[in-house]
């Protein structure tokens, strides 16, 4: 078997590893598949106020039926290659996007907070092997020399997903039920599972032992360090027993499956992964990529909403011109990466992003929509030129065997860098808007604001009278924490700039061939 995977990884230049019979319908299906996922993981969040009166829940208790998508999905991800490779990507595929409409489907009819997060488990399980499945099949089904182009395509779901799910999620609660954001996965799953079906093709099965210890330890690692990062906030970090021991249990298992890893006779991942600078700087990369994508997205939703008061659906239009700003370059950058040295339209992509993030730390409480949306335009246009020369760069020097693994390790870097980049933010903005309340507070005194020795005379008037004062000076601490918060994003990506040039540039051309 591994011979036949070995061969499998060697196709005739200008061929597909795996040939099709319609390559175009089956990228629409492989896209439809890791949108919907996608979708999932933030068309949820704007239905939790629904959802909580529904399910007989709490405040603090609604937020599980996120926290275990999340949870679960990062813990089956490094199964993804050993179970591609013992049931076929093929059957693997379709298991998952059949798992994921099934538990969308469960989801959907609910009654209670316990049943929403154990379907949500499965829905994060079967989500898990979709994204990197999705990857590595667009890779596969298209010649070496496509890689690129295959790569923005894939891109353009991963970036546009998240800025779309607000959206969607947002109309459908709106206009319909909250229960309708998981029975939208119903129809779409079901095309795409057909178009799957019937047309996509597999990779040799290979037998090969599974290392449980490392599973568990990459998992707990995992499981325990997201856990952290999402119930932080609520628990108030390290003054909570809690949040402490699940930190000292995600570093004592990273710990260990980094022994593990490294000294195991047949370890999850193949060593020969990490020896591959470009998989390995992609990693790191991905990390940084994810916070600071996702951190943008987390902050503006309710910057907009409870600053400025803007409706739901109003948020997710104003936030669409970041996802046309994506299209635009992920289209540009594969049709000049023939011609133009990957590296640099990654540190092109830096800047502008950089860039954009300066124009948000301009924003002002006095501002109408259009800073948002050229800002947002602005930012797709860094985003579409770091994420798809990266994915391509990270794949161009990486056996065709190991393609799988790799995504599953890429995607799993970029979703902990996701979680850590929204924590990270998030606990900043808290902690600013306090820092900034105290200091702006500090100048109302009767010198400043003479009228306010004048208003305990007159009550109750003059009660509410400091009580709008103090929502002034509430909003305005709120805004300049958040753009503390842009400020520091705009500094981690300029600061990562200088590691770009550890990417190593594949030997020719990374030419893009367009699909037949």
């Amino acid at each position: 078997m591994a011979t036949a995977a070995a061969s499998a990884a060697a196709p005739a230049p200008g061929k597909p590893l795996l040939p099709t019979a319609n390559r175009g319908l089956l990228t629409m299906g492989v896209m439809g598949a890791m949108v919907m996922q996608i979708l999932d993981t933030t068309i949820a969040n704007v239905a939790l106020p629904h959802m909580q009166t529904s399910l007989g829940a709490t405040v603090d208790t609604v937020t599980w039926v996120l926290t275990s998508y999340i949870v679960a999905t990062a813990i089956a991800l490094p199964a993804t290659g050993w179970l591609s490779d013992r049931l076929g990507s093929r059957n693997l595929f379709l298991i998952a996007v059949g798992g994921f409409v099934i538990a969308s489907m469960l989801c959907g009819i609910a009654t209670s907070l316990p049943e929403m997060v154990l379907f949500r488990v499965i829905q994060g399980i079967a989500a898990a092997f979709i994204n990197p499945l999705s990857q590595t099949a667009m890779l596969d089904i298209n010649p070496r020399e496509s890689a690129a182009k295959a790569m923005s395509v894939w891109g353009m779901g991963v970036m546009i997903g998240p800025i779309m799910g607000p959206v969607i999620g947002g109309f459908l609660t709106e206009n319909y039920n909250w229960r309708w954001v998981f029975y939208v996965n119903v129809p779409v799953g079901a095309l795409t599972f057909a178009i799957l079906w019937f047309l996509l093709p597999s990779r040799p099965k290979a037998r090969r032992s599974f290392d449980f210890m490392g599973f568990a330890y990459v998992g707990i690692a995992v499981a325990a360090f997201q856990l952290m990062l999402d119930r932080g906030q609520t628990e108030d970090w390290f003054d909570s027993w809690e949040i402490i021991a699940e930190a000292l249990i995600a570093a004592a298992f990273a710990w260990l499956a980094i022994i593990h890893l490294a000294t195991a006779k047949k370890p999850l991942f193949d060593r020969e992964l990490f020896r591959n600078r470009n998989l390995v700087m992609g990693m790191l990369f991905m990390v940084v990529i994810g916070i600071s994508t996702m951190a943008p997205m987390a902050l503006l939703p309710p910057m907009l909403q409870q600053l400025f008061g803007y409706p739901v659906v109003d948020t997710g239009m104003m936030m669409a011109p970041r996802g046309v700003g994506v299209l635009v370059t992920m289209w540009l950058g594969a049709q000049v990466m023939a011609r133009i040295d990957a590296r640099i339209l990654i540190i092109t992509g830096l800047i502008i992003f950089a860039a954009s993030l300066r124009m948000m730390a301009g924003y002002s409480l006095e501002m109408d929509y259009w800073p948002v949306v050229v800002s947002g335009f602005v930012q797709g246009l860094g985003m579409g030129l770091v994420f798809m020369p990266l994915n391509a760069l990270a794949f161009a020097t990486l056996d065709g065997r190991y393609r799988t693994d790799g995504a599953s390790i890429l995607n799993l870097t970029r979703s902990i860098g996701q979680s850590a980049g929204i924590s990270m933010v998030t606990v900043l903005l808290a902690r600013n808007i306090q820092t900034s309340h105290a200091d702006l507070a500090a100048h109302i005194t009767d010198a400043t604001l003479p009228a306010a020795s004048l208003i305990g005379r007159f009550q109750p008037l003059g009660t509410a009278a400091m009580s709008f004062a103090d929502a002034m000076v509430n909003q305005q601490a709120a805004m300049i924490a958040y753009i503390d918060d842009f400020y520091l994003m705009a500094w981690i990506s300029i600061a990562v700039v200088p590691l770009v040039f550890l990417l190593t540039r594949p030997k020719g051309k990374m030419e893009v061939i367009h699909a037949e």
